[in-house]
């Protein structure tokens, strides 16, 4: 009977959180979303009622006419421009943004009396102001502030909205096949629709007021393009989340405290996300926002007993924002905290390698093949280096950070969860760098060096692997040969236990292929193998396999299973495997020796290399 009670108190303390949670946790509103779908679905309508001469003649046409926007003798171009804003609204709303609450609380008046004025419309009148009414009545829902931004988006405005204009200005010189002038080419529509878009007169022609009805409409989409793009270019800048130089030192002295906790408790200290305290200053949360998404990763850092004061102030940044909170990676400890004082739920989502070091030995049939490989790369002539970053000196440091920045194999730079983000920083001496050499007859641009190897610290009797590179002359078999460096020159370095990396999914790739799994867990095991090949989730399982590693399951948390898909993408973003910016040419960007901000993730590196 004993045992049931330390259960039953954790399903008290499971269900009071989430009690909590709906009491104060940043969950969607119901009348912010019914506002956001009602601007969503008028938008569209207003935009069919410009572009599409039969829309405004069929039996939408009754509906369409009152809505705001569809008013007076310019009704096509009028439409489309209202049409295309409460699109862009929308969104907002259904965040319950501030900014796109006093938008549409300007938006709407104006709609009213332009109703009221060129269309006499009482009934248009009623519905811009009953939606007026509701954004003002519940006006304490839409608190929200502004998500972090750059300028940048002001030139992803200008590119999208002009492509999107574009295009759908072709659509609206190619709706009036009734009235065209002569059989006008596609270079023609283009040219037409271009000069439009700056308020000039095409080489298409129309008969009737049609002319006047599609130049007005691409007046208006350029006219809004315009707009968006100098709001986005000159509005105050809020700069992406950057890890301040007290915020570093407040996270350094948690670490030193309780850094051998968890692995990944050193990859908080990337200088790309920001930070919130616990009320004591004895707990801290690393994040980073991406889409919409408020993406933690790993434990909270510091006092477990402070955890709940550090989760409670991530989300209420979250609920003050509008943000969708979620942890990648996290600990099982970690998952039953975050899951009890928030409500959130858990999901595993695979396992963590980790090698203790006094048990690893490269003898057995089960080493073999590691063996082998080690043994057949040093008759080669390769020798490895194991060293702290501290033991380095400065010219062999900016050779390891420009090698390591050449050998990446991608453009862009990958990594959040395990990833430190820099090479060689002063303040990183307790970093571990393993460096493979051997001399050729024609030394290339880096000398004898062959591959690299860079582990953070994990307490006083740790390290995590954070990067593997290579240069792509090497023999096969780089990883395997530092990575059994770094095993047996550990014990000189006090070092215990060494964390590789993330194996997605693990358990059910090793059950999956057992014999007397199920036709599901095989169809789950199947469908995993088959994403392997772009993914690498396989590869990388039977990589850390090799090393005969104990498991330690990670976990993601979040908020509703409807979430999953938003968060997966929001993760992939900030590894780096979907890059929505576009990236300058590799000779373009500037050398530096200072840290970098994004490397790649262990994950991809060593599948890469192996």
């Amino acid at each position: 009977m004993s045992g049931g009670v330390p259960q039953r108190v954790s399903r008290i303390r499971h269900l009071s959180g989430r009690v909590r949670h709906l009491l104060r946790g940043p969950r969607p509103e119901a009348v912010p979303v019914l506002v956001g779908r009602a601007c969503a679905l008028v938008g569209l309508l207003n935009i069919a009622a410009g572009v599409f001469p039969r829309f405004r003649h069929s039996r939408m046409h009754a509906i369409a006419e009152v809505l705001p926007g569809a008013f007076g003798p310019f009704a096509a171009a009028l439409s489309l421009s209202a049409g295309v804003l409460l699109l862009l609204l929308a969104h907002g709303l259904k965040r319950c943004k501030r900014r796109a609450w006093r938008a549409a609380v300007v938006l709407l008046p104006a709609g009213a009396v332009a109703q009221f004025t060129y269309r006499h419309s009482v009934v248009g009148v009623i519905i811009s102001l009953a939606l007026l009414w509701a954004l003002l009545r519940h006006r304490d829902q839409f608190a929200a502030l502004p998500d972090p931004r750059s300028r940048w988006r002001a030139l992803a405005n200008f590119v999208l909205m002009g492509a999107g204009s574009l295009a759908l200005g072709l659509v609206i010189v190619s709706a009036h096949p009734g009235t065209l002038v002569g059989d006008p080419s596609l270079a023609d529509r283009i040219a037409h629709v271009i000069y439009g878009l700056f308020g000039f007169e095409g080489p298409v022609d129309y008969q009737g007021n049609t002319s006047w009805t599609v130049a007005f409409s691409l007046g208006a989409l350029g006219w809004i393009t315009a707009v968006t793009t100098i709001y986005l270019a000159f509005r105050p800048e809020h700069p992406a989340a950057r890890l301040t130089e007290d915020d570093e030192a407040r996270l350094r002295a948690l670490l030193d405290k309780h850094g051998g906790r968890d692995s990944l408790g050193h990859f908080a200290l990337r200088r790309d996300k920001a930070v919130v305290f616990s009320p004591s200053g004895k707990a801290a949360v690393t994040y980073r926002v991406v889409s919409g998404v408020m993406l933690a990763s790993g434990d909270p850092i510091g006092d477990v007993e402070a955890w709940p004061g550090a989760i409670e102030r991530f989300m209420d940044e979250a609920k003050a924002h509008s943000w969708t909170p979620a942890v990648m990676g996290c600990s099982e400890t970690g998952a039953e905290v975050w899951t009890r004082e928030t409500g959130l739920d858990a999901l595993e989502l695979g396992d963590e390698a980790v090698v203790d070091v006094p048990d690893f030995s490269l003898a057995g049939r089960a080493m073999r093949n590691v063996r082998q490989m080690v043994k057949r790369i040093e008759r080669a002539g390769y020798e490895t280096r194991v060293r702290r970053v501290r033991d380095l000196g400065e010219a062999e440091l900016e050779r390891i950070r420009r090698a390591a920045d050449d050998w990446r194999g991608t453009d862009t730079e990958r990594g959040f969860s395990m990833a430190l983000g820099r090479v060689g920083d002063p303040a990183d001496g307790d970093c571990l760098i393993a460096t493979a050499h051997r001399a050729d007859e024609e030394p290339g641009q880096y000398g004898d060096l062959k591959a690299i190897l860079h582990f953070v610290p994990w307490g006083t009797d740790g390290v995590s692997l954070d990067l593997m590179r290579r240069d792509r002359s090497a023999d096969p078999g780089m990883n395997e040969l530092l990575i059994v460096a770094a095993l047996q020159a550990a014990p000189r370095f006090g070092i215990a236990r060494v964390s590789l990396n993330f194996a997605m999914f693990r358990s059910a790739l090793a059950r999956g292929e057992k014999i007397g799994a199920g036709p599901v867990l095989r169809a789950w095991r199947g469908l995993l193998v088959f994403l392997s090949r772009w993914f690498q989730i396989e590869s990388l399982y039977k990589f850390n396999a090799k090393f005969q590693p104990r498991w330690e399951p990670r976990f993601v948390v979040y908020r509703a299973s409807a979430d999953l898909p938003r968060l997966g993408f929001a993760a992939m973003q900030a590894e780096g495997f979907v890059n929505l910016a576009l990236p300058l040419p590799r000779f373009l960007r500037r050398r530096s020796t200072a840290p970098r901000p994004c490397p790649h993730t262990v994950a991809e590196r060593d599948v890469r290399a192996a």
